[in-house]
């Protein structure tokens, strides 16, 4: 059985307030997917769409894992993320 990697990322918006956590097997995809605002609900209600932080991992089931770790800590562990790797929010998109 093959299994495909996956990723858990966060995003923000221009204002850098609102923080999502998200999960998925392509980054590149899911993210694009995000800034044409085609996922209804917070990402694109609140325009948060922003790539600011992402974790690589071997297969799904570590990044689903990972990413209820992340939801269930505080938002300052998850600016805390963010601003030990990326501290100026920059978009991190166009690096992928």
């Amino acid at each position: 059985m093959h299994t495909k990697g996956g990723y858990v990322y966060l995003l923000t918006n221009k204002t850098n307030r609102a923080i999502y956590t998200g999960v998925t097997n392509d980054l590149q995809k899911r993210i694009y997917e995000h800034k044409q605002s085609l996922i209804k609900g917070f990402t694109s209600k609140y325009n948060v769409n922003k790539l600011v932080y992402y974790e690589v991992f071997d297969d799904i089931e570590s990044a689903i894992s990972r990413e209820k770790q992340i939801k269930g800590g505080s938002r300052e562990k998850k600016i805390g993320l963010i601003e030990r790797t990326n501290p100026g929010y920059k978009d991190l998109y166009q690096e992928l």
